[in-house]
């Protein structure tokens, strides 16, 4: 199983040093990726851009975009600035998209909520016929560039109920799932769900597994990791976010290594964890730990 992590996009005392400092101990460490997700209002740094700095300023580990929310996004726009990606990595991108669950971030930029997945399915197929160089309307250009993989990045679907696996069956080259706990008994039923949903839509091969979980293994990690994941739900009420975050226990080397284990048991491809906080250590002992 690999292991990628993804950039700690959320933090305030995250900026170009700190950058520099974790995309040089991600593409040096035994990771196999790097992602960052992508939220529009609270204190975030900006995905796409932060992606492009990871894509110069690494060699070897893949760009993950985890998730690209693309029914608040162009298509033909996203498929640009994707390709861009894949230019900038040299071939480096895996893309991952879903709809997001956060309704402020679409009215934050002037995008519908409404029928979310059905415009998420048209865009896969846009993106699609664009790296192919077909234009956004008849009589027009080809809309470049083209991307480095023939065809285009391999598209991985953030979904989790059975009615996203089902349609994600139908485009997607895998499935990205997350345990906000890392809990392995969740990943697994999950993962029953995508190989269900391959398998009925006629697929020839499995899906790609991806999962992920939340962790911390700074000096007083507990309080960070809970801390963390009550800021991150928060725009979802203040009593859930408070009871989600009394759960969290992947705090400590023992309660991540076992994670790891039990998720790697399960067939899974790849595994993204998150940090909880900025500190360079979060990284480095996270390296140790996999190593």
């Amino acid at each position: 199983m690999d292991v990628g992590i993804c950039l700690p996009y959320m933090e305030r005392d995250y900026g170009r040093e700190e950058i520099l400092a974790w995309c040089r101990a991600a593409d040096t460490g035994p990771f196999s990726s790097l992602s960052c997700g992508e939220r529009i209002t609270g204190y975030t740094l900006e995905m796409r851009t932060l992606l492009a700095a990871a894509a110069v300023l690494t060699e070897r580990v893949r760009i993950m975009p985890s998730l690209y929310v693309l029914p608040m996004h162009s298509a033909v726009w996203a498929a640009k600035e994707i390709a861009t990606l894949d230019v900038l990595s040299a071939g480096r991108i895996t893309l991952c998209v879903g709809v997001g669950g956060r309704e402020v971030d679409y009215r934050s930029v002037g995008a519908s909520f409404a029928k979310r997945h059905q415009r998420m399915d048209d865009a896969v197929t846009r993106m699609r016929e664009t790296w192919q160089g077909t234009p956004a309307f008849e009589g027009g250009d080809e809309i470049g560039p083209r991307p480095v993989q023939a065809g285009g990045p391999p598209i991985i679907a953030g979904v989790m109920g059975p009615k996203a696996m089902r349609r994600a069956a139908a485009w997607a080259d895998g499935v990205y799932v997350f345990s906000m706990s890392g809990e392995a008994s969740e990943i697994q039923q999950m993962f029953t769900l995508a190989d269900r949903a391959w398998e009925e839509a006629g697929r020839d091969t499995p899906p790609r597994r991806i999962a992920g979980f939340w962790y911390s293994l700074a000096d007083d990690g507990p309080r960070k990791l809970h801390d963390y994941v009550h800021q991150y739900l928060a725009v979802f009420g203040e009593e859930a976010a408070r009871a989600v975050a009394k759960t969290m226990k992947r705090s400590d080397p023992g309660a991540v290594a076992e994670a790891i284990q039990k998720i790697g048991h399960l067939g899974c491809d790849e595994l993204i964890l998150s940090p909880a906080s900025a500190g360079i250590e979060e990284i480095e002992r996270l390296a140790q730990l996999v190593e």
